[in-house]
């Protein structure tokens, strides 16, 4: 188990997200700091368990998506996410605060289901059934993408 990387999403990643500008605009792409948060939280629902989306990756592109997401690739600037409409979503949280707040709940969360149920698969719609580590992969990278995506590195 990569427990570096359980240590930055545990310790690390809530007080590096305390440094991004709520309303200040990526170096990349349309989310503001708010709403880039905010989809962080809805990707560690849906690795808990608790925001359920569809599958929409199959076949070879879903093996060619899972052997990218083991790999040591950052994801690249600018990624659509087919979930994801052309404008960010609304902000559903009233302050900057507030969000960081939720992830961090969020987050609590995601690793206590893990630890009362290590059995435990989520389906992620792009990479498909995921165990504890692999979630974890993909959290660590996908926050590195954002952090990234706001000068935070």
């Amino acid at each position: 188990m990569p427990d570096e990387k359980v240590h930055f999403l545990k310790t690390q990643l809530i007080p590096l997200l305390e440094q991004v500008d709520g309303g200040g605009q990526g170096n990349w792409g349309l989310m503001n700091g708010q709403q880039m948060v905010e989809h962080l939280t809805d990707s560690i629902k849906n690795a808990s368990g608790k925001l359920k989306l569809p599958l929409v990756n199959q076949g070879e592109s879903l093996e060619k998506s899972r052997a990218f997401l083991f790999s040591d690739k950052p994801f690249r600037e600018n990624l659509k996410n087919p979930l994801l409409g052309e404008t960010p979503l609304a902000l559903r949280k009233p302050t900057m605060q507030a969000a960081i707040r939720k992830c961090e709940e969020e987050l609590h969360y995601f690793f206590h289901q893990f630890e009362s149920n290590p059995s435990l698969s989520t389906v992620n719609p792009i990479f498909g059934p995921l165990n504890f580590e692999q979630n974890i992969q993909l959290l660590y990278k996908h926050a590195l993408h954002h952090l990234r995506q706001f000068g935070i590195e």
